[in-house]
This record gives C-alpha cells, sequence and structure tokens, in this order.
C-alpha cells in the first residue's frame, strides 16, 4: 500500500510541474503588450479554463480561473495582491517570495480563502497582516519555541536534581546529566 501511496503521490507531483511548466511556457513566451488573458492550456482544462496573469519586472503572478470569472475582477485581485505584498515588504522581490512563502500564504489567505474574493481593501489586509506579525513576534514565533524552553529548563530553581522519582507504586531512577 505504501508503494502506491508513493506511487500516485509522484504521479501526483510529475503532473504538477508538467503544468507549471506549460503555464511558464504560454504566459513567459507573450509580449507584455498583448492581453493578460488566455485560454488553459492542454494539462490546465483547455478552453474552460483560462490563465490571467500579470508581468511586475522579473515576476509573474498567475491565476487560473473557469470561463464564468471576469477577467479584469481577477486583473483587479492580482493587482490588490501584488501592491499588498509590496506593502508588507517594502518593494517585494523573488527572495521575499521564497524565504517567506508562509507570510505570502498568510496575505493570500486574508484576499482569497475556498476559492472566494474575501476583501480586496489593502488597508484591512496589511492591518491584518501586522496584527499577525505582532502576535508572532509577542510568541516568540515558532523558531524561538526550542530556546525558549532550554531558557526555561535553565532558569529552573531545583537545588538539585531528584535523582529518584515515587509516584505511588512506582519508583523511577533518573540517570546523572551533565550540567547545562
Amino acid at each position: 500500500v505504501q508503494n502506491t501511496v508513493q506511487h500516485v503521490l509522484l504521479q501526483a507531483e510529475d503532473m504538477q510541474q508538467q503544468i507549471i511548466r506549460e503555464t511558464f511556457h504560454l504566459v513567459s513566451k507573450r509580449d507584455d503588450n498583448v492581453c493578460n488573458f488566455l485560454e488553459g492550456g492542454s494539462l490546465i482544462g483547455g478552453s474552460d479554463y483560462k490563465l490571467i496573469y500579470r508581468h511586475y519586472a522579473t515576476l509573474y503572478f498567475v491565476f487560473c480561473v473557469d470561463s464564468s470569472e471576469s477577467e479584469l475582477g481577477i486583473l483587479d485581485l492580482i493587482q490588490v495582491f501584488v501592491e499588498t505584498l509590496d506593502k508588507c515588504f517594502e518593494n517585494v522581490c523573488e527572495l521575499d517570495l521564497i524565504f517567506h512563502m508562509d507570510k505570502v500564504h498568510y496575505i493570500l489567505q486574508e484576499v482569497v480563502m475556498g476559492g472566494m474574493v474575501l476583501e480586496t481593501n489593502m488597508n484591512e489586509i496589511t492591518t491584518q497582516v501586522d496584527v499577525q506579525n505582532r502576535m508572532e513576534k509577542s510568541e516568540g514565533g515558532l523558531s524561538a519555541a526550542p530556546a525558549r524552553a532550554v531558557s526555561a529548563v535553565k532558569n529552573m530553581n531545583l537545588p538539585e536534581i531528584p535523582r529518584n522519582i515515587n509516584i505511588g507504586d512506582i519508583n523511577i531512577k533518573v540517570p546523572s546529566l551533565s550540567p547545562f
């Protein structure tokens, strides 16, 4: 069963990579002065789906939508998303998107969730991102958790490390530990 699951996952990953390559091929070969809408490729779903994209410097932002979506509405959505990224990262670049993928996903989830547009007011989105950032800083973030744990153990005021722990009928001998 595990081999079958791994095989299916590898096939799904291969399909994802093929879709990304096809999308890049379709979008990157287009001139900057042509419209930003095109039919999806064969892997994407053909004429029932559209690729709507914007090209900013070296970044491409591509949305794949079904034929019922408004092309201009999606272009506006991409504009709001990019301006929000630019405001949050102070001149967003490829490295921001790569090294802060969690923050990018959080921003995108503030704009769109479950295929529904939730918010297009950039000030409201950035306010929520700022609240999230303050909360992470006040908690020290996940990356600070191991350091906080070690610090808490070091700061425990134990006169000496207990060597025997007795809980009812259970006796536990604690091995000698080296000091921190």
